[in-house]
């Protein structure tokens, strides 16, 4: 198996003809197939670049969606959209109201990772917002309480995921960023997530930035996926402290550009990095991608930010296979 393969969390920046067309879209101005063609088209430009950058593990850019709990509000029954809530500061957003029973009309997520897919012969990982971030960041005006709210999405995020195995995903990634917000109910977001995973063969993966995790480590490895998606560059590698204090169990996807930043990390740095994960970590269990998705960064600032990962993850791996490995006891 190669060791310290790439990849990218998720969402990438919304090309400017795309950002236009969704607006035009949004008043009526633009069909639903217009966009989605755009839709495509950037995608196909997502693919590209990855292509073109050598990572190993591909992610269609997230291009036909927008805020990543709305997108699937939008498609489900039991969902509607409420007005703009204010979230801090100045920014707005429409946050998703669960009105009534949750239940899947039809598969989400598999026609653009089919598609995607379709672009290239490298992986594309199949990408789903979670049961616990879901529900945290949605109003309940339905089930009783946040464990009925949470389990109900995990159903149907369960449907999904098994229909993107059957369109051929090998990975599947299920964010979750809300976890650490309410360490107490660890135990609920593990007992969904078993929903969603229990049984699938694909390689499952749950991605979490910018939280506290001194509140849910080591529990967080009780969560039901081969492998976690984690921030260390935004927090200067504190991650790697909380691991040397307590093993970790699961493969790691590791965070080593800050995708919030626009400063382009120096190939150095990251390597610096990859070298103190390394310390802690075995090279077989860390893959190596930016903190979060892309989506805040210009376009430019994503190609250089996923350069420098490859870059970095190149010279690592090739000091890794000049180094004398042990011998064999006799």
């Amino acid at each position: 198996m190669k060791l310290l393969q790439t990849t990218s969390v998720g969402s990438f920046p919304k090309p400017d003809y795309l950002v236009s067309a969704r607006n035009l879209y949004a008043k009526s101005q633009l069909s639903r197939e217009e966009l989605g063609e755009l839709e495509k088209k950037a995608t196909r430009e997502v693919i590209a670049l990855q292509e073109r950058l050598g990572l190993d593990i591909l992610v269609d850019g997230e291009m036909e969606r927008g805020d990543m709990t709305a997108f699937f509000a939008e498609q489900l029954e039991g969902m509607g959209i409420s007005g703009l809530v204010r979230s801090y500061g100045n920014r707005y957003y429409r946050k998703p109201i669960v009105v009534g029973p949750i239940r899947r009309v039809k598969p989400m997520t598999v026609p653009m990772y089919q598609f995607a897919q379709s672009l290239t012969e490298k992986p594309v990982k199949g990408m789903l917002t979670g049961p616990y971030t879901m529900t945290d960041w949605s109003f309940n005006e339905h089930y009783p309480s946040r464990r009925d709210t949470i389990l109900a999405f995990a159903q149907v995020i369960r449907e999904e995921a098994e229909d993107l195995q059957r369109a051929g995903a090998r990975y599947i990634q299920i964010d979750e960023p809300a976890l650490s917000t309410r360490p107490d109910e660890l135990p609920v977001a593990i007992e969904a997530m078993h929903i969603v995973t229990d049984g699938l063969k694909a390689k499952t993966i749950s991605h979490m930035c910018y939280g506290d995790f001194d509140t849910i480590y080591p529990g967080l490895l009780e969560l039901p996926v081969q492998q976690l998606d984690l921030e260390a560059a935004n927090n200067d590698f504190a991650l790697i402290e909380l691991i040397r204090k307590h093993p970790f169990t699961k493969e790691i996807a590791l965070g080593v550009v800050d995708s919030h930043d626009h400063r382009i990390e120096t190939k150095d740095e990251v390597v610096a990095g990859i070298h103190r994960a390394l310390e802690v970590l075995r090279p077989e269990q860390v893959w190596i991608d930016p903190d979060c998705g892309l989506k805040t960064r210009s376009w430019q600032e994503a190609e250089r930010k996923l350069a420098v990962i490859v870059e970095a993850a190149n010279q690592v791996r090739e000091e890794l296979s000049k180094k004398p490995k042990p011998a064999k006891a006799r």
